[in-house]
């Protein structure tokens, strides 16, 4: 998420760390150096503009405080102010006061509206323990009713299709009722899309919106498209009054110019990220959080919520005890794997560690389902002893594991390998959690 800008901007701070006292030419430079880097993440020009207009302004005028070096003080304004860029706070879903509330899905065709309907109702239900209702009123996209109503059986959620024929304002209408009939009390609409903003498209949103009065009507846009997503959402806007803004695909985003520019220029918040194709990768957007992550501070916040919501106390307390003792097997290793692998990609667990997140190439201890299987039947074919003393496994060994595990050796030698760079991290981590046991490390280890 956002590599290639971060990276970029961490590169800016370490140049303004190594300057010791500052003048008006380094910040000038420095300065000059992040508008070039969030113009090439393709980030609006005027946002650009602003952005480091208030930098420069406070920077030069700002009293350096006494406990920080003059850049610290720089970067910590450059922190407050993506933080101000991103949306100050974090902005939830408005509950109504009279059931049902009405959320309205708005966005182009591809950018993923159906799927991320259905995790905003699995978000509703298990955040806010509401019982959502899904509408499908996409009758034009082949298979769209027939998507819906496959994930509403996946995540036990009702779903209602309107009649052969009728009309999506029609459905939507007949769905409130239907709604207060089944006790739900969050109706989410799903409408369709177009691969291009049209008039009958806008027409039909509208005609909606004015049959069900709904209290959210979100924009779903591809954060991967940048400033084309920055310029659909204003569009939207002119039309339908947004209350808020869902970007998806923001795991495969390097850039970040419609996550940092689209708030500023529509003037709505973003409310939800997409970070994932399962159901469960819906995340409330944060601003400061997400600052955090842009500028390489990690996000322990959201991994500690996270570990919270799939492990339990226990399970917590023996990965804390693992990691500080720094005794980490094979055994160990798969099965944390076993816990880490709900909570989402490792490469973006791993990004979240301050400290870990600047370093390069997390991509690496990413484990896709059939790479996790691979791993498994290798571990599982090693002796217990071997598992227990992984320096044991020597080159005939090596051939051994292979065959019983019905792999060939290079996949037992990527294993030795990725598990040797996992353990080392893990003694990084382990050591970090020690030495900050009493602040935000020792929050994740339920200190």
């Amino acid at each position: 998420m956002f590599q290639g800008l971060s990276e970029k901007l961490m590169s800016v701070f370490d140049n303004l760390r190594r300057s010791g006292k500052l003048t008006e030419k380094d910040i000038d430079l420095a300065l000059n150096e992040v508008k070039m880097a969030l113009l090439e993440a393709d980030v609006n020009f005027k946002v650009v503009k602003t952005f480091i207009k208030r930098i420069k302004e406070r920077a030069l005028g700002a009293e350096i405080l006494k406990s920080l070096t003059p850049s610290q003080q720089v970067i910590k304004i450059v922190m407050e102010e993506l933080t101000v860029l991103l949306g100050t706070e974090r902005s939830k879903i408005n509950i109504s006061s009279k059931k049902p509330t009405v959320i309205l899905m708005a966005g182009l065709q591809g950018s993923g509206k159906t799927t991320t309907s259905a995790k905003l109702a699995l978000h509703l239900r298990k955040e806010d323990k509401k019982t959502p209702m899904l509408v499908a009123c996409d009758i034009y996209r082949p298979a769209a009713v027939k998507q819906l109503q496959i994930l509403g059986d996946q995540l036990s959620v009702e779903v209602f299709t309107g009649k052969e024929g009728q009309k999506p304002a029609s459905i939507a209408k007949d769905s409130i009722e239907h709604a207060l009939n089944k006790d739900c009390d969050v109706v989410i609409i799903d409408t369709a899309g177009r691969l291009h903003i049209d008039d009958d498209m806008m027409n039909e949103v509208k005609e909606i919106s004015t049959a069900v009065k709904p209290t959210e009507v979100l924009l779903v846009v591809d954060a991967m498209t940048g400033q084309d997503a920055v310029n659909m959402a204003t569009s939207f806007n002119s039309i339908l009054e947004l209350t808020g803004i869902i970007l998806t695909k923001l795991d495969g985003d390097a850039r970040g110019g419609a996550a940092l520019s689209i708030r500023e220029v529509t003037g709505k918040p973003v409310k939800f990220v997409g970070i994932g194709e399962k159901t469960s990768s819906l995340e409330a957007f944060y601003p400061e959080r997400m600052a955090q992550r842009i500028l390489g501070m990690g996000d322990v916040m959201t991994l500690i919520e996270k570990a919270q919501a799939n492990m339990d106390e226990q399970k917590m307390k023996e990965i804390e005890k693992r990691v500080l003792e720094a005794e980490f097997n094979f055994n160990d290793f798969l099965y944390q794997l076993t816990q880490i692998k709900k909570m989402g990609p490792l490469d973006q667990l791993l990004g979240m560690i301050p400290g870990l997140s600047s370093m390069g190439n997390l991509n690496e201890f990413s484990f896709d389902d059939k790479k996790f299987k691979r791993f498994e039947a290798i571990i599982l074919s090693m002796t217990e002893a071997e598992r227990n003393q992984p320096d044991l496994i020597d080159g005939s060994r090596r051939k051994r594991i292979a065959a019983g595990s019905g792999n060939d050796i290079q996949d037992v030698n990527q294993l030795l390998k990725q598990f040797s760079q996992m353990r080392k991290m893990m003694k990084q981590f382990g050591n970090l959690a020690k030495r900050k046991g009493s602040g935000r490390f020792g929050k994740l280890f339920g200190k």
